[in-house]
């Protein structure tokens, strides 16, 4: 007989809340800023990130990082790349973000049940994941926050989850995972042994290859009729 469900982790970005402008776009002011041509694209960014999450000391540390790389290899110098990173860093502010529709009546139908215990469970550094919780007024909604790349290593690795759980209580058993990758969420609650929720985002929408225990359209039909 399946356990009953009475921890549930969310994922933050892109699941609870979003940045009002896109990563590309700030970049592109980014380097307008600097005064200089477009040297690469968002996605190759975002590609690398957790390449550099172990020797960075947070997210600005590691954006110079990978910015000053990602400018050698188009043919420009180190600085100019850091330059960019600075400027991109400026304009992606955490307070630049905004909840998802049904967020806010997720996580309070689940916190309000009293069946359940919340736990938060984000790649990404403390202080900015903790401005932006604060930016959407959930700050005091988890009863933990696991920041994976820091505290642990980075989603999809299990021992962000294993903290979280470690922290309500419970074993992988009675949780649930819920978030909008397959490749960060879905395979991370897998290799924790958690059930999970999959709710896609636009670039990954297509049918997964990597199954979830539910996938559903929305956060509003998880809190409407939670799967489990």
């Amino acid at each position: 007989m399946t356990a009953p469900i009475d921890a549930i982790c969310f994922d933050l970005d892109d699941t609870l809340c979003t940045y009002r402008r896109s990563p590309q776009s700030v970049l592109e002011i980014a380097f307008e800023d600097v005064g200089v041509s477009p040297l690469f694209p968002a996605s190759e960014y975002y590609d690398r990130f957790e390449a550099y999450l172990e020797e960075s000391t947070d997210v600005v540390d590691l954006r110079e990082r990978c910015f000053g790389d990602l400018a050698v290899e188009a043919g420009a110098d180190r600085a100019t790349g850091e330059a960019v990173a600075r400027a991109y860093t400026a304009e992606r502010v955490p307070h630049d973000v905004e909840l998802l529709a049904g967020a806010r009546e997720t996580v309070d139908r689940f916190a309000e049940d009293g069946e359940y215990r919340l736990a938060l469970v984000t790649n990404g550094s403390p202080e900015m994941q903790r401005r932006k919780l604060e930016t959407i007024g959930l700050e005091d909604d988890f009863e933990t926050v696991v920041y994976a790349g820091y505290d642990a290593p980075a989603k999809p690795a299990p021992e962000p989850f294993e903290l979280a759980l470690e922290a309500l209580g419970t074993t992988p058993d009675r949780a649930v995972h819920v978030g909008n990758s397959l490749s960060s969420d879905v395979a991370g609650a897998r290799a924790a042994g958690l059930r999970s929720v999959w709710i896609p985002d636009d670039e990954e929408a297509a049918t997964p290859d990597l199954k979830p225990d539910w996938a559903l359209e929305s956060l509003s039909e998880l809190a409407a009729s939670p799967p489990w």
